[in-house]
């Protein structure tokens, strides 16, 4: 068991105690999941079921990936930190990336738009929620797991 906890990033003592971030800001995190829960897994996964067969559906996997384990975060909300951060960096990618050049040139679209709004939501969120002092002592400050 000593080994699985030196070697599990879920299961390894964090540098920064999880009592030093707030319960309030637990709670918010928890919201967040179940935003994602909900809110992306009730849109993504009937799509899932009820598609016709196409390689452009990998987004929608990836999407109901992500809010399959979002459902972790409820239960584990610091420890699932890397999904919040993973859901802030890919939109915000995407808004800068293909949105923005997209509204430009006027070619945003009616479903473009959507997930523009949904996109903006995330990440106007995600950076009010994630506890940042716990992240940059976990993610940037704590030594690193071995190489060998």
């Amino acid at each position: 068991m000593s080994m699985i906890a030196q070697t599990s990033p879920l299961l390894a003592t964090p540098a920064r105690p999880s009592n030093e971030v707030s319960l309030t800001r637990l709670y918010m995190l928890r919201a967040t999941y179940l935003l994602i829960v909900v809110g992306l897994g009730s849109e993504i996964w009937p799509q899932i079921f009820d598609h016709p067969l196409s390689m452009h559906r990998a987004t929608s996997s990836l999407l109901a990936g992500v809010s399959a384990m979002a459902v972790i975060g409820l239960r584990y909300p610091l420890r699932m930190l890397p999904l919040l951060l993973f859901e802030l960096f890919w939109k915000s990618t995407w808004l800068l990336a293909i949105a923005l050049p997209l509204w430009r040139v006027g070619q945003i679209d009616a479903d473009t738009m959507e997930s523009v709004k949904a996109c903006l939501m995330g990440v106007v969120i995600f950076p009010i929620v994630i506890p940042w002092s716990y992240v940059f002592a976990n993610y940037v400050k704590a030594e690193g797991d071995r190489w060998r």
